[in-house]
Formats: structure tokens, sequence, C-alpha cells
């Protein structure tokens, strides 16, 4: 063999090593590591995942953030406390395209666009103790920031062709609750009033579909600024809770004193007993979560009298994932999206998600 031939053999190889298509080692992901009382942050590059059996190797593109995310890093959310956290992946809420496909696994093929659901075992019906237990982002399961995330093939959609990944990546979470608080449980109709409280990612969803379906949503803000936009998006009605502290008799006018038929309750303990306030007979509130805090008695003798129903909503299944991306794309409804941070700002995205000073939703891009 002449030199000539054996340089342009190891050329050859190196080219087929270092060709941008080979798949990556290791991958990089943000876990929790102890502060105070809580978590904070810290980035770490990890082996990259196989997926086993009946699993999918996703590609995380983006994510998105909730209050529950918050909620975990100050160890307030349930089986956080106690250093459970340390080590572990947050975020629920992450959409990006499969790379790998395990044995036995026939939902997806790779190239495939795909979100996590929320509970990765809730596929549908009644919840059990089992789905409960799989709530992405939690001490049971690790959540969606990091590049490479493993998992059953059970435990994802597709996500629409007309969304981005950015925007897909803000519906496992606020957008299922929202479906299922209006379609699932409340049944929502056409012309129906809807009360939303305030301007984060599930009352932003809550107003964009409730207008898709013909219904008249009424939102609340302390800025008016917000107010102008959500007028843009839909909004039947708009109440600064800032300068009107009895918003509640605003709402009940905008509807003709009639009251909403439907309420989508983010806001808790100062919250609840003003939507009351607002509810018509036979309505119902979708208790959502607690901003203020949460109830601690519930009007039970104004509710029966009222004949309202009360459901307490946390996410929603599968089933609902994909009956809401369903209506999505025949709406074409496009999520709300605040603010984009890299992925090498997370921490930053945190503290926007802390001062409250979005609307809609908040993603990172990996």
């Amino acid at each position: 063999m002449t030199s000539r031939v054996a340089a342009a053999i190891c050329a050859a190889l190196f080219m087929a090593i270092d060709t941008p298509n080979a798949q990556p080692q290791t991958g990089r992901q943000f876990q929790l590591t102890a502060d105070g009382k809580g978590y904070k942050l810290e980035l770490k590059t990890v082996a990259r995942p196989t997926p086993g059996p009946k699993q999918v190797l996703v590609r995380v593109r983006a994510v998105s953030l909730n209050q529950r995310d918050l909620s975990v890093t100050r160890a307030q959310y349930a089986g956080s406390g106690g250093g459970a956290m340390v080590g572990k992946v947050p975020l629920s809420d992450g959409a990006g395209e499969v790379v790998a496909v395990g044995s036995g696994a026939t939902r997806f093929r790779v190239g495939d666009r795909v979100a996590g659901i929320f509970f990765a075992r809730w596929i549908d019906g009644h919840r059990t103790a089992d789905t409960m237990a799989s709530a992405r982002g939690g001490a049971g399961m690790d959540g969606m920031l990091s590049e490479f995330v493993a998992g059953d093939e059970n435990g994802f959609v597709k996500i629409p062709d007309y969304l981005s990944f950015e925007e897909a990546a803000t519906l496992p979470c606020a957008g299922v609750t929202a479906y299922r608080a209006l379609f699932v449980e409340g049944r929502l109709k056409k012309g129906e009033f809807v009360l939303l409280e305030g301007t984060g990612g599930v009352s932003t969803f809550g107003l964009q579909f409730a207008a898709a379906a013909g219904a008249r949503p009424i939102i609340t803000s302390s800025s008016d600024d917000k107010i102008v936009k959500v007028k843009m998006m839909g909004a039947f009605g708009t109440v600064n809770y800032r300068t009107n502290p009895d918003w509640q008799k605003e709402v009940r006018k905008l509807t003709g004193d009639a009251g909403v038929n439907h309420v989508l309750e983010v806001g808790g303990r100062d919250t609840l007993p003003r939507a009351l306030e607002a509810l018509a007979y036979d309505g119902h509130i979708a208790l959502i979560g607690g901003l203020t805090g949460f109830a601690s008695d519930v009007p039970a003798g104004r509710l029966l009298g009222m004949g309202a129903r009360v459901t307490g909503i946390y996410v929603g299944s599968r089933a609902d994932f994909e009956a809401m991306n369903r209506f999505m794309t025949e709406h074409k409804v496009r999520p709300l999206i605040d603010k984009v941070f890299p992925f090498e700002e997370s921490p930053q995205a945190f503290e926007l998600m802390d001062n409250g000073s979005y609307l809609g939703k908040i993603v990172i891009k990996l």
C-alpha cells in the first residue's frame, strides 16, 4: 500500500467519524441542587440515554415553564421537600424530535415531532395512584430540561404540523389544563361567558380556546397594556382588578348581570369568593391553582343554592392532549409566548416567571 493510498483511507475514516450526522454520546441537562430550603439549577453534562424496549429517545428542542416549576424549586410542591429533588431534572413541558426508537416501539418513527405528556402514564379514563406518580419534573420522574429524554412511547404525542417546537412546548400542562377545564369537565357551549383570572398560561389558553369555540371570554389583569393585548386575542370583556378591587361586579355588568357560566379559578384564596359572586346559576368552577394560597373554607351553602359545579383540575390525560391538538389544528390556535430564553439562560427564565411580568408562556430553546 502506497503512502498516498494510506493517507486517503485515513482521511475517509476521519470524515466518517466526524460526520455532522453522527449521534453525540453526551448531552447537557439542568439538574436541581440544594439551595437553602429549596433548589437551584446546575448545568450538567451526562451520557446520552439509550432507549429501551418500547421507548423512544427524543432530542428536546424547547421547553416551557409553569407556576408548578417555581413551587418545585421552593420545595413547596408535593413530595419536593427534604432534598427529594436533588439531582432531578425539572420542567414538565417540552417538545422535540424522535432520534432513536427502542425495540418493539411502534407509535413513532425517527424524525417525528413530539411532546411529552404531563403524566407520562395517564393515557385515558380515570386517573390512578400510579398515573399521579408519573408527573414529569416531580419527585417521581425527571422532567424535560435536558437535551435528550428517553421514555415509554406511550408518554408522548405527535404535535400539530403548523406549530413550532417553541409553541408546542407550551401545551402539555397549561394547554391541556385549560382544554380539560372548558371542554371535558365544563362542556363549554357557544355564547357562554367564561371568566379567566390573570394573563398567565392557563388563562391565555382559556381565552384562546373559548374565543375559538364561539364563547365570550372575560379576562382580568392588573396591567392596562396586557388588557390591550388580550382584547386583540378575542376577549369579549376585560377588567383591571387593580383599579377595580371589586372586579367581580364589573364582570357581572359585562354579562348583563347574568353572571359567568365558567370560571377557570387559578387564584385561590383571594379570588375564589369574588369568582363565586360573578358566577351564574348552574355555573361551573374549575379549581386549577392557588397563586394566593388555597382556600380553606369552601362556601358549600352558596354553591348548593346556585346549583354550581366545582371540579378539581390537575392537567389531563393523553387522550385530552390529543383532542386538544385536533381542536387547535381545526381553529389554528397559536400559543401566546412572552419570551424565549436560550438554554444556558434557563435560570433567568425562572426569574421572569417569579416576578410575574409576562403575558402567556415563557419558553426555553435548546
